[in-house]
């Protein structure tokens, strides 16, 4: 997870000032801190309280109450086309069909906008009832960020847990 943080932190550093940012999934959001200089909007589905359902990992509390934008994730209530880069971390797995929200991604996103996209390649249950995949494999973004639209895919070796997507 270092790695990870720490290549999100450089991805947040190489943002331009006043962009617009969406922290899909935000939760806790726990990257805010490294935003500067941009427009910070948090989106989270806020039914996760930190209990779930005693299945898996669970959190001792998880507070979303300062989220900017509750709603699903795959029905964002912002215009087509009206963010600069969208941060979406460690998220998918606890998405019912994350294509949907790939697709939702693509529709906020301005031309030339960013996809900063983290997720397990493989994790055990946690969150759970909000739990539905173990992990996402190369072949997985390979295949259905290309069907999609998105471009310039780079990525972080799968050995280290994450696959990282930026879209440009």
């Amino acid at each position: 997870s270092s790695t990870r943080e720490e290549w999100i932190i450089k991805q947040i550093k190489n943002i331009p000032k006043n962009s617009i940012v969406l922290d899909a999934g935000a939760g806790l959001m726990p990257y805010k801190k490294y935003f500067e200089g941009v427009v910070y909007k948090s989106q989270d589905f806020g039914e996760y309280d930190g209990s779930g359902d005693g299945k898996g990992l669970q959190k001792d509390e998880f507070d979303t109450s300062k989220i900017d934008i509750v709603s699903d994730i795959v029905a964002i209530p912002l215009k087509k086309e009206s963010i600069d880069v969208i941060l979406c971390s460690e998220v998918f797995e606890h998405i019912v069909d994350p294509l949907k929200a790939l697709d939702e991604f693509y529709r906020l996103l301005k031309p030339g906008g960013k996809l900063i996209l983290t997720a397990p390649f493989n994790s055990i249950t946690h969150f759970s009832p909000h739990f539905y995949s173990t992990g996402f494999s190369q072949n997985y973004y390979d295949y259905h960020l290309n069907d999609k639209g998105f471009k310039d895919l780079n990525t972080i070796d799968v050995r280290v847990r994450d696959k990282i997507i930026i879209n440009g």
